[in-house]
């Protein structure tokens, strides 16, 4: 009731008025059953954009701290995130990919939408980074499909590092279902499923225009942190500006 409050009456029709979000390929998305919406991950506002553009509920995972913080503040924080469609999961624990496809699984059979981020973090420079293979055994142990989806335009509502941004009119993509059937029984091999997620990935590149880094975004975060660092150009040999902080590594990737 609260996801559906929020959506139609209390946060929609605002972000709508002040954003007038745009939307291409709705239409992709299936109007009854269960679907995998697979997406680039630009800004934290991701997740209140790409559900206002559907007319179906999209239930997402969100670590567990946005549901576990003490006082009124938490209190209520637990309820805006519960209510509005996200799912609890602890991400610092060893078995927090496995608790994250259960708890899809579990979205999944009843018939609903579920929305995975495959990078599993925001890109802090605005490129595509490789995803992580959840989302492929997802599709194979559900036979659920997979609707690409590229956000473009909420880095510049809500930039990296920042609460608020520009007022801008985002745009929402959505690409043709994937298939994976062909693949049944395969979901323990490795190749098939880095194969699976390379497939989505360059659909999501597509759509959005993103560049593509083939790194995990964890790993070019902390590459770029690392350049930060006072003395860590001279440690490497710099000499000048070579491109940017991280852009070596990047390159070399």
């Amino acid at each position: 009731m609260f996801y559906w409050l929020l959506k139609w009456v209390l946060v929609g029709p605002v972000l709508k008025l002040v954003f007038r979000p745009r939307t291409e390929g709705a239409d992709h998305v299936p109007a009854t059953g269960p679907a995998i919406l697979a997406s680039n991950h630009l800004s934290y506002a991701d997740w209140l954009f790409m559900p206002l553009t559907l007319p179906r509920r999209v239930t997402f995972v969100a670590k567990a701290e946005y549901f576990t913080t003490p006082g009124i503040k938490g209190w209520f924080q637990k309820k805006f995130f519960s209510g509005a469609g996200q799912v609890p999961i602890d991400r610092s624990g060893a078995g927090a990919a496995e608790d994250a496809l259960r708890a899809a699984k579990r979205i999944l059979a009843r018939g609903e939408l579920f929305g995975i981020y495959p990078e599993g973090t925001r890109s802090h420079d605005g490129r595509l980074y490789r995803g992580r293979t959840g989302v492929a055994r997802l599709t194979l142990e559900t036979g659920v499909p997979v609707v690409p989806v590229a956000v473009i335009g909420t880095d510049a509502i809500a930039p990296p590092g920042k609460r608020f941004g520009a007022v801008t009119r985002p745009l929402v993509r959505f690409g043709e279902p994937l298939d994976f059937s062909r693949y049944e029984g395969l979901e323990n091999d490795r190749f098939i499923l880095r194969s699976i997620t390379d497939e989505i990935m360059y659909e999501i590149m597509r759509l959005s225009g993103q560049e593509y880094v083939d790194m995990y975004a964890t790993r070019a975060k902390a590459l770029d942190k690392e350049s930060r660092r006072p003395g860590a150009a001279a440690a490497r040999g710099d000499v000048g500006d070579a491109g940017g902080p991280g852009t070596p590594e990047l390159k070399a990737s």
